[in-house]
């Protein structure tokens, strides 16, 4: 697995080792039934879904639950996809899955494929580039995504293949920064967000282009962004916590460093107030049903605070 996914993996792996073993299994029988008889998982639909068939691997590889029959019938399901045309929103999420799949039970989605397709794709990836640099959402996208353009890179060290005109992609990020510190999704955008401005920070970490006055500006943002439910939210304009904002946002501020600003312990009383009896979370306040996708930011909410609590 790519570096950046991989000490990802590891990260909140570490944390989810001090859960009690209780609380580990409930959480790990949430994401097992989300599995469909052709090995994908279902989303709020129902199902099968490459996007949250990603979001259910990502809890289980963190949980040390992905592997056999589980692996097995997932692979299944994967090699199916690769064989149909999958939409560049769904590519990252057959990409991750795929090496999540290898990295924890050693299954290869590809073996027997073409030698040239990790060139390919990279070559396929060129075609969302814009002329700031950047990379918009889909080919007929005019705007350049500070989150698709994230995305691009890991797709990239997914592949094995190096990013693009690195200089290029870090003049476009850099240029995304507001006067409050944050980033915006694309150029046009009113206000910065907590999801863009992670986006950012971890894409200029990848590239090596992470400067001290970028980070501690950053960091000054997203402590903002904390309410007083405890969770972080999207951005000033809303005034509701969620649970996306809030993994992105503590994962964000740990790797600048900064996580002391915030409230730790109302943000794991938070995180922990929207998991239900069944194990997964829901995605705010306002939400009514759990499902894989939140479960990963609830789980991985909780493991950096777990972390951070410990070490403290």
């Amino acid at each position: 697995m790519a570096f950046y996914l991989e000490e990802l993996t590891v990260r909140l792996a570490t944390g989810i080792g001090l859960f009690p073993q209780d609380d580990r299994r409930q959480l790990a029988d949430f994401l097992i039934a989300a599995q469909q008889p052709d090995g994908g998982f279902a989303g709020r639909e129902g199902g099968s879904d490459l996007y949250y068939t990603s979001f259910a691997l990502r809890g289980l590889a963190i949980l040390g639950e992905l592997h056999g029959d589980l692996a097995a019938d997932c692979a299944g399901y994967l090699q199916q996809q690769l064989q149909g045309e999958v939409a560049n929103v769904d590519f990252f999420s057959l990409l991750y899955a795929a090496a999540l799949l290898e990295s924890a039970s050693g299954i290869n989605i590809y073996e027997g494929a073409d030698p040239a397709w990790p060139d390919r794709v990279a070559g396929q990836l060129e075609l969302l580039r814009r002329d700031d640099g950047g990379y918009a959402k889909a080919a007929e996208g005019m705007a350049s995504s500070t989150y698709h353009s994230f995305l691009v890179l890991l797709c990239q060290q997914l592949v094995g293949r190096p990013a693009s005109e690195p200089e290029r992609l870090v003049e476009f990020l850099l240029s995304q920064q507001a006067e409050e510190g944050g980033f915006h999704e694309i150029r046009a955008s009113k206000r910065a967000g907590t999801n863009p401005t992670a986006a950012a920070i971890a894409a200029l970490q990848i590239l090596d282009a992470l400067d001290e006055e970028t980070g501690q500006r950053t960091a000054h943002f997203l402590a903002q962004m904390q309410t007083d439910e405890g969770g972080m939210r999207a951005n000033t304009r809303i005034p509701i916590a969620d649970l996306l904002s809030t993994f992105t946002g503590l994962l964000t501020l740990g790797d600048l460093g900064a996580l002391e600003m915030i409230d730790d312990a109302a943000a794991l009383r938070y995180a922990r107030s929207l998991q239900q009896p069944s194990g997964g979370f829901f995605g705010a306040a306002w939400d009514e049903q759990a499902d894989v996708e939140y479960t990963f930011y609830g789980i991985g909410a909780c493991a950096l605070l777990t972390v951070a609590q410990h070490d403290q």
